[in-house]
């Protein structure tokens, strides 16, 4: 029997780590850890035993024009999740739809460019 695998925590690169602590907040994310509260290059926010890893990346690695990553999170309620981001005063943001492949989404963008899309399945 293969050994089972328990979690993922995705590494987010970002550019000021202090900011996206303070994004995440906003989103409901309580920190988890940081490695140095003056100047911080790692940190981990946890929401409903999801976490992320935020890591400090030089500027000069945001100079090439690419696509930044994006994650998927389910959620069980997408629209009171996006009246959260919405009361939160977070505006690079999708409306709220359903998909034709089946879901309900919407998705939003962290300081760095990162596309967050929050969804559940309409079946």
């Amino acid at each position: 029997m293969a050994t089972r695998l328990i979690a993922v925590h995705p590494v987010l690169m970002v550019r000021d780590v202090k900011a996206s602590l303070r994004f995440f907040e906003s989103l409901g994310f309580a920190r988890a850890f940081v490695d140095d509260e003056g100047d911080p290059r790692y940190a981990g926010v946890r929401r409903d035993g999801i976490e992320l890893h935020l890591q400090w990346h030089d500027a000069s690695e945001w100079e090439h024009s690419v696509d930044r990553p994006t994650y998927r999170f389910v959620v069980e309620d997408v629209d009171a999740f996006f009246r959260e981001v919405e009361s939160a005063g977070l505006e690079d943001r999708t409306a709220v739809s359903d998909t034709p492949w089946g879901t309900r989404e919407f998705h939003l963008r962290d300081p760095d460019g990162n596309g967050l899309q929050f969804y559940r399945d309409l079946s």
